[in-house]
């Protein structure tokens, strides 16, 4: 069974940044497309970002495009999230996964918290 491994988060100030990583392992990431979610208490999961299983291509969330970066390096069989200009509204717990379903088991996730 694949296992995600999220980390990087934390509590920073607004117009701050972090960088997020996802580790995949028993099961390797390099021909699947994924992608990083999010979910702030007392709401759904939603997409933060997606890319290709090469890299190729990339998609964002109409929220986070200009300030998010998603990239993978598939010989580490990791996923990061470069997050920069962080707004408070971005505070949620960030998950990695495949894009498409079926989904792989959902890790724990990685806090991010921004201060205003």
């Amino acid at each position: 069974q694949a296992q995600l491994v999220e980390s990087g988060g934390g509590l920073v100030q607004a117009g701050g940044s972090l960088r997020l990583s996802c580790a995949a392992a028993v099961r390797t990431i390099s021909f699947a497309a994924m992608a990083w979610f999010r979910q702030a208490p007392g709401k759904e999961r939603e997409f933060v970002a997606g890319i290709s299983w090469n890299g190729g291509v990339t998609r964002y969330a109409d929220s986070v495009k200009g300030r998010f970066t998603i990239s993978r390096d598939n010989p580490k069989n990791t996923v990061y999230l470069q997050m920069d200009s962080l707004k408070p509204e971005d505070t949620a717990v960030y998950y990695c996964n495949v894009q498409t379903t079926p989904q792989w088991t959902w890790g724990q996730g990685t806090q991010v918290t921004v201060s205003s």
